[in-house]
């Protein structure tokens, strides 16, 4: 399997995953701290986690994957949401509590 059925299988079998640097009790960057901070806020729970610190080729492969050049990266239902920043405007703007149903 190459890492791009590794990461669709990532994206598909779970509801929510957060790719991000770290894991969400220790996140390694301000971004995927800002990331986890939202999905809280928001009482999303079920949420699979992906540290790409751990593995080169899954840093590389989701960047790839998504065509987005940047860490954390939010897929919910399979499908590419955003990364901090799009996260946070979405939140501002209720699109994303609209998105998980809240």
């Amino acid at each position: 399997m190459d890492m791009k059925d590794i990461i669709r299988q990532q994206v598909t079998q779970n509801p929510v995953v957060l790719y991000m640097k770290g894991t969400p009790d220790a996140p390694m960057c301000g971004f995927s701290a800002a990331a986890v901070q939202i999905l809280e806020a928001l009482g999303v729970d079920e949420v699979a986690t992906v540290n790409v610190l751990e593995d080169a080729d899954i840093r590389q492969g989701i960047k790839d994957y998504s065509s987005w050049p940047t860490i954390p990266q939010l897929y919910v239902k399979g499908e590419f949401v955003g990364g901090a920043d799009i996260m946070r405007e979405m939140y501002q703007s209720g699109e994303l509590q609209k998105l998980f149903g809240k």
